[in-house]
């Protein structure tokens, strides 16, 4: 877990947790990059952000799926010098404000270094490919597995970046939750959380995080200070607005609770001894971890681990069986 978190209180839920994360992002968004300027700027963030990984030369290129179809508004990749710059971008590639512009209210402009440069909702996109996307609202679809217009009129992004989508429209809309609405950028039903679409929920849990946007990530954090949360751990838009688990990258905050059938942790709180029961023969690997994801060594015999050492406060008990990895949380006081 990046120490980016380290001031945040993980044990939350709901909207606490999401007020927090808000500020955290807001108040490490120390540089505001212009949108086109002779200094460093998104152009030049994205040419860093969106290459290819591994790759210094090619960016991948936003909803793209096909190089070799011959149409060069489906391409996947492209030169990274190719970029437009002139009204005409066929064949070339722009910057795709995936949070349309037009949408957010008021719009996003690009005129000043703010929310509309805001390099985290910037993407290098084919510039028919962005023209054809438009301001069209997110809708799930099954007629194809890649980018196209809904029998609805609005845009399903492809079965491969959808995840990118969910994830950035959940940033945005903890960095300007006035401006960005989730609900004003996507389609359907909202059950678990009226703030959060369904389907900005589901896709974050179809489409996992890749190499590419962890890049973005780490590139972006070095340009404007600040990072997308939901990349780094995709749990936490479940612990904010529920729906079905996502992935904990982390394995440290999909909490079950005291009890895992065979597995026993007590007492809770905790001030000396953490006795573990196993009531089966299988074999557990555990270890400790605090608040900020860093493991700790603690002296340990067949049955308990020597906790007197530990300062007070929350602290994980991550319990490994066989290919299963389980997390318990317990308190030292």
């Amino acid at each position: 877990m990046p120490t980016y978190y380290g001031s945040i209180d993980l044990d939350q839920n709901g909207i606490d947790l999401e007020i927090d994360l808000s500020q955290l992002i807001r108040e490490t968004h120390t540089t505001l990059l212009p949108y086109t300027s002779s200094q460093p700027d998104t152009w030049d963030a994205v040419k860093q952000t969106d290459l290819v990984p591994g790759d210094t030369e090619n960016v991948l290129l936003f909803y793209g799926y096909d190089d070799f179809d011959g149409n060069t508004e489906t391409d996947y990749t492209r030169d990274k010098d190719l970029s437009c710059h002139t009204t005409s971008c066929s064949g070339l590639f722009n910057r795709e404000h995936v949070y349309a512009r037009s949408i957010a209210n008021p719009s996003l402009t690009t005129e000043d270094p703010g929310s509309g440069t805001d390099a985290h909702n910037l993407r290098a996109c084919d510039g028919d490919m962005n023209s054809n996307r438009s301001n069209r609202l997110f809708q799930d679809s099954n007629t194809s597995t890649n980018s196209h217009i809904t029998a609805s009129g609005n845009w399903y992004p492809g079965d491969e970046w959808k995840g990118d989508v969910a994830r950035i429209v959940m940033y945005m809309f903890l960095r300007y939750p006035n401006q960005c609405p989730a609900n004003d950028i996507g389609t359907g039903t909202n059950t678990n959380n009226t703030d959060m679409p369904d389907v900005f929920l589901q896709w974050n849990i179809e489409d996992p995080v890749s190499d590419y946007e962890t890049q973005r990530n780490t590139v972006l954090e070095s340009m404007q200070g600040n990072r997308n949360p939901f990349i780094d751990n995709p749990y936490l838009a479940t612990k904010i607005w529920g729906g079905n688990p996502a992935e904990d990258k982390w394995g440290l905050l999909s909490v079950i609770g005291l009890n895992l059938n065979h597995v026993k942790i007590y007492p809770v709180p905790v001030s000396e001894r953490l006795y573990i029961t196993n009531t089966t023969s299988t074999f557990i690997d555990i270890a400790v971890y605090n608040v900020n994801g860093q493991k700790i060594r603690l002296p340990q015999t067949n049955n308990y681990l020597d906790v007197r050492k530990l300062k007070n406060g929350f602290y994980y008990l991550q319990v490994k069986e066989q290919e299963e990895v389980f997390t318990f949380k317990f308190i030292k006081n």
